[in-house]
């Protein structure tokens, strides 16, 4: 479902829109949009990403261009998710507090891996499959694990007409 409220550019490719959850959203230019994906209210995809099948995209998230997320991502936006207050009522909105996510640009984020809430992803960095992110990432920066740790740096050069990244 995509609710009226979604702001989509130009070009925005969904080949499912009975098999999304869209709603309160903006998505840029030429964006490719998969299978059994949520992208909720106040949640921003820049130009040219590639969401793919199965990720939860939570308010408070800011994607920008070019930026791909592989199949499975969950992000969050509480850093102590509680269903009820201490008198045993379910918490609403006004009972906490949404805490933003950052991912820049030409980031690619593996399949599986969970980002936490309140951190920045920096320029081109690569997140590993199945990476737990804790902390800020650097520019770059390719992190794996559990928690993620840097394991080398991304930066992509020629060599000998090919294409080649740095792994410590």
């Amino acid at each position: 479902m995509i609710s009226k409220d979604v702001q989509l550019g130009n070009e925005v490719t969904i080949p499912h829109l009975d098999l999304v959850n869209l709603y309160g959203c903006s998505i840029g230019d030429g964006s490719k949009i998969g299978t059994f994906v949520e992208i909720q209210k106040g949640a921003s995809i820049g130009a040219r990403c590639k969401i793919s099948s199965h990720t939860f995209i939570c308010e408070g998230v800011d994607i920008e261009d070019g930026v791909f997320i592989g199949h499975g991502v969950m992000f969050t936006n509480d850093i102590y998710p509680r269903a009820v207050n201490p008198d045993g009522g379910l918490q609403t909105e006004s009972d906490w507090q949404v805490i933003k996510t950052h991912v820049k640009t030409q980031a690619s984020i593996g399949s599986n891996a969970t980002i936490l809430c309140g951190i920045t992803i920096g320029k081109g960095a690569l997140i590993g499959a199945g990476a737990v992110v804790t902390r800020d990432v650097p520019d770059y920066a390719i992190v794996a694990g559990v928690p993620a740790r840097v394991v080398g740096d991304a930066r992509i050069r020629e060599v000998a007409g090919e294409r080649s990244t740095s792994v410590a």
